[in-house]
């Protein structure tokens, strides 16, 4: 448990949006449980039922993210049989959500499960359960259970790491030179960030090699670097954003609105581009 005057903080993250009123209500179940608890609201932006999406953010957020319990809810298996767990990591943190790979990278990154249960205990749930909301009614009751001290082992019974479910099939695809991957973020910049990492991708992304894009209604080139300022105003730029995913963007210029590009469409990109010819 942390020390008397120590913040305990629960981060929150998922796919409900802003419009409704569902983050606001699971955040407020956590303070009505436990009001020491400070809720950092990591995103709820998450496309609905995204979960490959919601993992990467999670994962790519936690380094930034002070130790404490961290709820995720993406959950298109809600009412089914899919479990509902909390997992205990490494370096002390703890996780909450549903059994759907959601929360595995994440906690891969922070040291690696070290116990995980079942959450059952209908003691610890909001009841009524719904069979639609159990980000108010199981998950967020049990994140606020465990920032206020209660141990993994009160939610329910154990679950062995090894039986977790893993997501096993990318979101990206490789294919020679080429590397297609699904649109996963468009920030107000109209930069486009794609579902893949520069780790992921077989050490075909080389600085200062020209790369084409093909959005499937256009094609564009673009130079792969570290910044947008490497190439000039109103060329493309592919580069490792801040959260070591492949992204491109024009510069002094919107490369979403120019490409059309939308979340959840895929793109495909040559890395090695002599194969249309010498442009680099």
């Amino acid at each position: 448990m942390p020390a008397p005057d120590a913040p305990i903080f629960v981060t929150f993250l998922s796919d409900f949006g802003t419009s409704d009123d569902f983050a606001g209500i699971c955040h407020g179940v956590i303070n009505l449980i436990c009001p020491e608890a400070q809720v950092i609201h990591v995103t709820h932006g998450i496309q609905p039922q995204a979960i490959g999406q919601g993992a990467r953010v999670l994962a790519g957020a936690i380094p930034y993210l002070p130790v404490g319990v961290h709820l995720a809810v993406v959950d298109p298996g809600v009412g089914s049989e899919r479990r509902a767990i909390a997992l205990r990591t490494g370096d002390g943190r703890r996780f909450v959500g549903p059994d759907n790979g959601l929360l595995i990278l994440a906690a891969d990154a922070s040291g690696g499960v070290v116990e995980a249960v079942s959450i059952t205990n209908p003691q610890i749930m909001l009841q009524p359960v719904s069979r639609t909301f159990h980000g108010r009614d199981v998950f967020a009751p049990a994140a606020a259970r465990l920032a206020g001290g209660m141990p993994l082992s009160e939610l329910g019974p154990p679950i062995d790491p090894a039986d977790l479910v893993r997501r096993q099939t990318p979101d990206h695809r490789i294919e020679g030179s080429v590397v297609h991957a699904p649109v996963q973020y468009i920030d107000r910049y109209g930069n486009i960030q794609l579902a893949v990492s520069g780790g992921e991708l077989d050490g075909l992304f080389q600085l200062g090699r020209m790369a084409e894009i093909d959005t499937g209604d256009d094609r564009y080139y673009a130079r792969c670097s570290d910044t947008f300022t490497d190439v000039g105003p109103g060329e493309f730029v592919l580069y490792e954003d801040s959260s070591g995913l492949l992204s491109f963007a024009l510069n002094r210029g919107n490369a979403a609105e120019l490409t059309a590009a939308e979340v959840g469409v895929e793109i495909a990109i040559d890395l090695a581009p002599r194969l249309y010819g010498d442009l680099t």
